[in-house]
């Protein structure tokens, strides 16, 4: 019934959010004075404050279009190349020279804990130039129709298994935050297999692999309240006429309250300075705002079933670090991992995972060589910072591209030599 209550109240608000559009469109027009004021502008503030805190943020565009390879512009086209019902996988495909040597192909598996995979438009723009880019695009559950069953936390570790076989072998996987345990647990299980498909290195960025190691507020609340807890009070079915309606989830709404609440006074802070930008007419300033909060406040429903056996597995019952995580009935055994090279990134001030639990990976991988190992702890950053901003782009990303191409094939291209071409595209 809440999240009828909700729906019901954004549709209630529809002609508000109206008139305040008007309101500001009115007041910020060049061509009427009140414009040029500071009364107009306060009162196009005002009302562009109400529209964008009561509006629906739609799924944000990664729009990028193009980038620089070989310190040449080259254009950037978005093409799916493989697609499921929770999820598609797109190709930032690269508009190469001919006869060109190929670069690492690089997995990038966004989180599915809330927002869009767009968070990682940063983190694919920064990779673009050193790598042919795929990344995983996971659907709102509330645009999913029950005929299409259900989604849980086996079913992402079989969706990435079968990503990577569809791009073949020589693939590079990287995991940010919440995909860390499930990307770990798919490769692993490739690895028992003796799958041929295994990426070639798997990096973990900012990941709950062992949430006992130095925990944080996130991880400290999942304990306090227990499985039970989640399951009463945040799983709700998603209201018509949705086309997914009916179907259990974890509403983003939810989510999103969550997000706001660990840092209230930096978002409260964030906004009276947005507030003040629009009325002293800073417009770059209100723009950079506009562009964060855009994406930050877009979010997605998760199915109940996979963020409760995530909350159960990773948080309260701590399975894969216990060595008792299962996946379809068989046991997840990280020391199957042997030639997947490991590197483990993590952010000095972050406050979502905390240092040491990414890092927890290299426990647990046993029998990983020395030298196809790696652990890199970027000061000065919070966790948005460990796949995103400058230091990620001038600090980290060389890190990684440096690590890809030392446990790449034997002849990469960048070496001179075309890898096996057994990719979907």
């Amino acid at each position: 019934m809440f999240y009828q209550l909700y729906e019901l109240n954004h549709a209630v608000m529809q002609p508000c959010r109206a008139f305040a559009d008007a309101v500001k469109h009115h007041y910020s027009n060049p061509i009427n004075p009140l414009s040029h004021t500071a009364f107009g502008r306060t009162a196009a503030a005002i009302a562009e404050m109400f529209e964008r805190s009561t509006r629906r943020y739609g799924k944000p565009s990664f729009a990028i279009e193009k980038t620089v390879v070989d310190l040449n512009e080259v254009a950037v086209a978005e093409i799916v190349v493989w697609s499921r019902p929770f999820c598609n996988l797109i190709h930032f495909a690269r508009d190469l020279p001919a006869g060109r040597g190929d670069d690492p192909k690089l997995l990038i598996v966004a989180p599915m804990s809330g927002h869009y995979a767009t968070l990682l438009k940063g983190t694919v723009e920064a990779m673009l130039p050193h790598a042919e880019v795929y990344i995983t695009d996971w659907t709102d559950a509330r645009t999913v129709p029950t005929s299409a069953g259900g989604f849980d936390l086996d079913d992402y570790i079989d969706h990435v298994i079968d990503i990577l076989h569809a791009l073949g072998p020589q693939t590079h996987v990287m995991a940010v935050c919440q995909p860390s345990v499930p990307v770990l647990a798919a490769v692993a299980i490739m690895a028992e297999r003796g799958d041929a498909f295994a990426p070639a290195s798997m990096t973990l960025m900012g990941g709950p692999i062992d949430t006992r190691r130095n925990p944080t507020a996130v991880n400290k609340l999942a304990e306090s309240k227990g499985i039970d807890w989640f399951r009463k009070n945040v799983i709700m079915h998603v209201p018509w006429p949705a086309p997914g309606a009916m179907r259990e989830v974890y509403p983003g709404f939810l989510q999103l309250s969550g997000f706001l609440g660990m840092n209230l006074d930096r978002h409260i802070t964030a906004h009276k300075q947005f507030f003040m930008h629009l009325v002293e007419n800073d417009g770059d300033s209100a723009e950079k705002h506009r562009d964060f909060y855009d994406e930050y406040l877009a979010v997605m429903d998760l199915t109940a079933e996979f963020y409760l056996q995530t909350v159960d597995n990773v948080f309260l019952r701590h399975t894969l670090p216990k060595g008792e995580m299962m996946h379809r009935g068989a046991l997840v055994d990280p020391a199957a991992i042997r030639s997947v090279a490991l590197l483990t990134v993590e952010g000095e001030n972050d406050d979502i995972s905390g240092i040491g639990q990414t890092e927890a990976a290299h426990a647990l991988c046993v029998n990983i060589p020395d030298h196809m190992r790696q652990h890199y702890v970027q000061p000065a950053v919070g966790h948005y910072g460990v796949f995103n901003g400058s230091r990620f782009r001038s600090e980290i990303v060389p890190r990684i591209v440096a690590f890809m191409i030392s446990n790449g094939k034997e002849g990469s291209a960048r070496h001179g030599q075309r890898q096996d071409d057994t990719a979907v595209v």
